[in-house]
């Protein structure tokens, strides 16, 4: 149910039990648990200023191409329910005369789960006994009390609520040059434009900054969208997302490894990853196999082993932690052995326009590189974690108000580990605040993907009935 804006700023407030603050898969996840396990009338209110549910910067794209990077069948957003969303694509038949092991290790588009999760909330809505409501607004103001928590919207209605939610997803980073906003819109394209990134494919060359995730979606659009030009990748490692690969899991012991100083740990980890290896199991079992300790890892770091893995190891432990399907991987390196496909290890300098076209330049561990002319650059630098640079109004009221504090390193919100509260500038929590997704990267590190969003998404809902 949808509510309509036109209540001006003097009415009094609404009112709700349950506010979720943002509409993509963490906060649709949230609402879905909060609806399937309601005893009573709550009213649940979802505020999000996109027009649909569900798909965020993740899942928003309408393109094919455009894979999860995770088997279907690990996919569930139940945690009770490992294979519901396996059952969802068998029910919709997304894998015409696939069996049910075969579907289970694809790899379906993204667009499948913003349908999958959109479907499931539909289910719980028309099943629960709680009030289930969309404000499709956003929320630039907070302000935590002890009973009620006030919400104040871009269109100026004041809400209130019993117990928030922060669920308000991801924001790319910027271009890392002086004057990137003064560059013509559009020959500068995010990543995330998933149409507009499709509409730069053509004749002429293109720069892709970052070589990370979203690099390999824009690869792959172009691709598919019959670009013949050059497609020049610029980051300051150069290093391609690794693909999964089938295989048994590694037997090791993962338990010892938390706690471990980062130089030890990492020894550890290659030690097991050469026994798998002279074993005939792939290396990517033994990342597979400590997935479930990410938090206790990241947590089990000293403050200065953190700073160490941010400095030293994090873009290392990307392209071997967050890994794409293989047919992707494939695709980019088969772009990468015709040529089409150009990676450069290096910093981006400045970007000057000339004569209608943009002039890239750059230096590596070597010096300058000569500098580029293509047509368009694509932000694909990933989404920005640190809390002071998010552009993200919200955000940026809960700190300078002194509602809230950055998170270890300075990446996202702080948070307290055991019950997910927003913690004020003194470090004291908010009870009727609750954070759960990506703001809580600097406390847990492992908390964008699936696995961690539906667990914590299931306690906040448990807490705000509570």
């Amino acid at each position: 149910m949808a509510y309509n804006r036109g209540m001006t700023a003097t009415q009094s407030p609404r009112q709700c039990d349950l506010a979720i603050v943002g509409g993509g898969a963490a906060g649709v996840l949230v609402a879905l648990h909060a609806l399937r396990t309601a005893t009573a009338a709550l009213h649940v209110t979802v505020f999000e200023p996109a027009s649909v549910l569900a798909q965020g910067i993740a899942y928003a794209t309408p393109w094919p191409e455009h894979l999860l990077n995770v088997p279907a069948g690990k996919m569930s957003a139940l945690p009770d329910a490992p294979d519901d969303f396996l059952d969802y694509l068998l029910q919709v038949d997304a894998f015409p005369g696939l069996p049910r092991d075969a579907v289970a290790a694809e790899y379906a588009p993204r667009r499948c789960y913003a349908a999958y999760l959109q479907a499931r909330l539909e289910q719980a809505q028309a099943s629960s006994p709680a009030q289930f409501s969309v404000v499709h607004d956003a929320v630039t103001a907070l302000q935590p009390g002890t009973a009620t928590q006030q919400l104040t919207l871009a269109g100026g209605e004041i809400w209130q609520a019993r117990q928030v939610v922060l669920a308000c997803g991801n924001s790319m980073r910027p271009l890392p040059i002086t004057g990137a906003d003064a560059l013509p819109p559009g020959q500068v394209v995010d990543a995330w434009d998933y149409d507009g990134v499709r509409l730069l494919a053509g004749d002429g060359d293109l720069a892709i900054i970052g070589s990370g995730l979203s690099m390999a979606d824009s690869v792959v659009a172009l691709a598919n969208a019959g670009h013949r030009g050059r497609i020049h990748v610029l980051s300051r490692h150069a290093l391609l997302p690794l693909p999964h690969a089938h295989g048994g899991a590694a037997g090791f012991d993962p338990q010892p490894l938390p706690g471990l100083p980062v130089r030890q740990a990492l020894r550890t980890l290659r030690g097991h990853a050469r026994d798998a290896v002279a074993q005939g199991l792939p290396w990517q079992s033994v990342m597979d196999r400590i997935r479930p300790l990410g938090q206790a890892l990241w947590r089990g770091l000293e403050a200065a082993d953190q700073r160490r893995f941010l400095r030293h190891v994090v873009r290392y432990w990307d392209v071997h932690r967050h890994r794409i399907a293989e047919s992707v991987e494939a695709q980019l390196a088969a772009l990468e052995q015709s040529g089409q496909l150009q990676r450069h290890r290096a910093r981006l300098d400045t970007v000057l326009v000339l004569d209608g076209t943009l002039q890239v330049h750059a230096h590596g561990a070597g010096g300058g590189l000569p500098p580029l002319r293509v047509g368009a650059l694509i932000n694909a630098t990933g989404v920005e974690t640190r809390a002071t640079a998010m552009r993200n109004p919200l955000v940026q009221q809960l700190l300078a108000d002194g509602h809230a504090r950055p998170g270890p390193h300075g990446l996202g919100l702080d948070t307290s580990v055991a019950h997910a509260e927003l913690l004020a500038a003194n470090g004291q929590p908010h009870p009727g605040v609750q954070v759960v997704g990506s703001l809580r990267i600097g406390t847990l590190w492992e908390s964008l993907a699936i696995p961690e969003l539906r667990v914590q998404a299931q306690q906040a809902a448990a807490r705000a009935q509570g």
